[in-house]
């Protein structure tokens, strides 16, 4: 685990004070009643500010996959604000960050690393993300109004919270803006959570990213994960015609009207997966098959294919002068040793999607392992010695 994201055992940072007392100030209702005016701004909330989040947070800010003027652009990061889920900037650095290192222990959400409730939350409150790499989201430091916005963290949610008691009296307040607010957190955290456990996976894309109907129908269109990170650039996460996606919808029919423009769609290419995978993924794809299989017992087999001809003491000479040249001799050696190609790639039709790039996947996991089997050889021969 990497431990610059890892959970800490203080039992309260300060970041986690507002959003504790979000979910205490959701008890008060059992003072102050349930209406169903109440209830019905609760919903009515809950469905504008998660739009802000999907159509606003990620697919514009995040992801830059449609354009609008930058008035309109100050007005919907406010209003993505009022969801009380940090800064803007905060949110989309936060987020490219993630599909930098998606799944990989530098992911600092994701539950194959560091278990389902850190991924869903916990991670909000390690001091060590507080501080995001600024530096990816240089597109947006460049408005100087989204950066005092971005400083202003809560303010947006503040005055909203402040216009529903004014207009209806605590109720309003505590069932209208805290507990949509309390459900908006949840349902969003699931997209980092659920959404990389449970699912399909319709393509490779080197994560657990999942399509999930469900969480589509409460995120309004977020739940077609792995749709998105197949082609993160697309303003349109549901691929297929009965992917329902409510926020793609909205930016349909706005775009209409002129607030927004140039909705970015995926090649139909992208679509049917036909496009080979990138580098990147290939690497993170082979380096998953190739750990899948034991690097310990291959090695063994293969230092005691080289005791048959030499003694385990010029291994080790070997390795002390020359370590990288006699990794590269012995994964030469070890070949034959090794799972076969054809072997490979029924694993990897066992763990992945089908994909134009799974030859070059399994190719590159052949080499993956015979350097691991040949790096375990020199340490078995000097532990030996």
């Amino acid at each position: 685990m990497d431990h610059a994201h890892a959970p800490h055992n203080d039992i309260v940072y300060p970041a986690a004070v507002p959003f504790v007392l979000v979910h205490v100030a959701c008890l008060a209702a059992i003072w102050t009643g349930v209406s169903l005016e109440a209830l019905v701004a609760a919903f009515v909330l809950y469905l504008v500010r998660m739009w802000a989040i999907t159509g606003v947070y990620h697919r514009y800010f995040s992801h830059r996959s449609y354009k609008t003027s930058r008035v309109f652009q100050f007005f919907l990061a406010f209003l993505g604000q009022t969801s009380a889920q940090r800064g803007v900037i905060w949110w989309s650095a936060v987020h490219r960050h993630h599909h930098l290192y998606s799944d990989l222990p530098e992911d600092v959400h994701s539950p194959r690393h560091h278990g389902f409730w850190y991924s869903h939350m916990g991670w909000i409150f390690n001091p060590k993300n507080w501080e995001p790499d600024y530096g990816t989201v240089k597109d947006l430091t460049k408005y100087r109004e989204l950066v005092i916005l971005d400083r202003f963290t809560y303010t947006p949610a503040v005055i909203l919270g402040f216009a529903m008691w004014f207009w209806g009296g605590w109720t309003m307040l505590v069932v209208g803006f805290f507990w949509s607010t309390m459900v908006l957190y949840h349902c969003t955290f699931f997209i980092n959570s659920l959404a990389h456990e449970l699912g399909s996976q319709r393509y490779l894309t080197g994560d657990d990213s999942r399509n999930n109907f469900w969480l589509a129908l409460i995120t309004l269109g977020e739940g077609w994960h792995n749709n998105h990170h197949h082609y993160q650039s697309s303003v349109r996460q549901g691929f297929k015609w009965w992917e329902v996606d409510i926020t793609y919808y909205i930016l349909k029919v706005m775009s209409w009207t002129g607030l927004v423009w140039d909705l970015r769609a995926p090649p139909e290419a992208i679509v049917r997966g036909d496009r080979p995978v990138g580098r990147k993924i290939v690497e993170k794809v082979a380096s998953e098959l190739a750990g899948s299989f034991s690097v310990e017992r291959y090695a063994l087999r293969v230092r005691d294919a080289w005791a048959e001809s030499h003694t385990v003491d010029d291994l080790a000479d070997l390795a002390k002068r020359a370590r990288g040249q006699v990794e590269a001799r012995l994964a030469e050696l070890s070949l034959s040793h090794l799972p076969t190609v054809p072997e490979l790639r029924d694993k990897a039709e066992e763990m992945f999607n089908e994909s134009p790039s799974l030859d070059a996947i399994v190719y590159r996991a052949h080499e993956l392992l015979a350097m691991a089997v040949a790096a375990h050889v020199c340490d078995l021969a000097l532990d030996t010695r």
